[in-house]
């Protein structure tokens, strides 16, 4: 009895220990304070429960990723070019409009991502899953080099099944296709649907952590959502393939999604940002062409952001764009659990009068997000924030609005995921028409909502309450 009273005490003790060494780690790589004490603090008191969820979501640094030199090197070497020659995906400096005293603004943001604005776009907006995946399919059927395609989630419903086909014919045509899809975003989907894809020449992979450094991780995923033709016709945008984002599947339904059709040459920056999902993948390129076309006149700057960044680009590209807003800070986002950068900017914004305003989904897909985002929501409403629920059904898109000129759509959420945990994309763009567009877009999601007021919170019971306040604890992981 002895001897297994001691066998039990030596176990409690390695866990113990082994709470104290994770909470050192913790300390010194979690980005955030607020994770950091987070985890410390329940490593040390309760390692029972928390060391094996710190094991899969405890990381916050990507390990391993494409490193921009190593990419360039091996891309310059695919091609057989020289180093002096210019850096084609991305169009660093060959269509910058220097001069443009609009961009002002967000010289930073260009510094951060490593790219500038790129003139010579076009731009055109695709409100819900219809027009998203009609223009989408429309555009692979056109198809004659190549398709770049990758998506967060991949389902093989009728949706999903409608773009094998579409990708199956193309490459029966000898078009070279491209598919990435997220391994955990898309764990369900059947074995049979990738084989077939495989079968018919299509090069389908999973994005996955393949690096021991990140084995055990399901942070870290690919939320990017990309489609390439041939270079000269893009999408981007929050819509997934699955028949729910076609508003399809109750209780959700009516779902409310936005993606963007592009022409012009910020295609190059979206291939790039493909291109090196891909090497991570394969270690191999896939074969593109530059994308000089000129479509028309909007300035864009495609903003690829990630967990292996040097910095925190999602969450400080946001931080500049609002502080950059004199007249209006518009944002629409399905998950508000804003990072404490975030939430002063908004604030900030406010007291130097600008109208902000927030549009989310009045009912929930994640319980324990929602539950934080209420907590935020009220947070942000009594510091002068106008936060609006969208009635009619779930609201997904991603969608932000600066003044009369400055507009983003892509794939990251205001969340601690897409600013930190998730590989996201979004393109900007300073243009005056594609701003009306989207203004007139979201004024009649506007319509369609109704405004959250402080007195509401003043009603809520206890337990309302508690729940909301010990969900956004779990913030620096939702």
């Amino acid at each position: 009895m002895t001897l297994e009273w001691l066998s039990v005490g030596l176990e409690v003790a390695a866990i113990h220990i082994a709470g104290i060494f994770a909470a050192g780690h913790a300390i010194m790589n979690t980005r955030t304070s607020q994770g950091a004490i987070a985890w410390a603090v329940a490593l040390v008191a309760v390692p029972y429960v928390t060391l094996i969820p710190y094991l899969f979501l405890g990381r916050t640094h990507f390990a391993g990723y494409v490193d921009e030199a190593t990419f360039d090197i091996a891309r310059r070497s695919a091609r057989n070019v020289s180093a002096n020659e210019p850096v084609l995906l991305s169009f660093r400096e060959q269509h910058h409009p220097a001069m443009d005293p609009s961009l002002h603004r967000y010289r930073a943001v260009e510094k951060l991502v490593g790219h500038t604005f790129v003139a010579g776009n076009d731009l055109r907006l695709l409100k819900d899953g219809e027009a998203t995946f009609s223009a989408i399919l429309d555009a692979i059927a056109t198809a004659r080099d190549y398709i770049l395609i990758q998506f967060f989630v991949v389902r093989s419903d009728r949706l999903g099944m409608a773009l094998q086909a579409a990708l199956l014919a193309r490459a029966a045509d000898g078009v070279k296709v491209y598919f990435l899809y997220d391994g955990i975003g898309s764990h369900s989907l059947d074995r049979g649907y990738i084989d077939a894809l495989r079968l018919g020449g299509v090069e389908i992979h999973a994005f996955s952590i393949r690096r021991f450094r990140n084995r055990f991780q399901l942070n870290f995923r690919n939320h990017r959502k990309i489609v390439v033709v041939d270079g000269r016709q893009a999408f981007v945008g929050g819509h997934n393939v699955g028949v729910e984002y076609l508003g399809e599947k109750p209780p959700l339904a009516p779902w409310r999604d936005t993606h963007v059709a592009i022409r012009g040459p910020v295609i190059g920056q979206i291939q790039r940002t493909f291109s090196e999902d891909w090497y991570w993948v394969t270690q191999q390129l896939p074969a593109v062409r530059p994308a000089m076309e000129q479509a028309g006149d909007m300035l864009c700057l495609g903003l690829a952001s990630g967990p292996a960044d040097a910095q925190e680009t999602c969450s400080l590209f946001f931080v500049q764009a609002i502080h950059a807003a004199r007249r209006r800070v518009w944002l629409a986002s399905p998950y508000f659990v804003p990072d404490s950068a975030v939430s002063a900017a908004l604030r900030l914004a406010v007291l130097r009068g600008v109208d902000v305003r927030v549009l989310v989904p009045s009912r929930p897909d994640h319980l324990t997000v929602f539950q934080a985002s209420l907590f935020h929501t009220y947070e942000a409403v009594h510091a002068g924030v106008k936060v609006y629920r969208y009635q009619p059904g779930f609201m997904h898109q991603k969608v932000m609005l600066i003044d009369d000129d400055t507009a983003s759509v892509g794939s990251a959420n205001l969340d601690n995921r897409s600013f930190r945990l998730n590989f996201e994309l979004n393109v900007l763009t300073v243009s005056p028409s594609f701003a009306s567009q989207v203004e007139a877009m979201l004024l009649v999601d506007f319509a369609h909502a109704t405004q959250v007021a402080a007195e509401e919170f003043a009603g809520l019971t206890r337990l309302r309450k508690v729940a909301m306040h010990v969900a956004r604890l779990f913030a620096p992981i939702l």
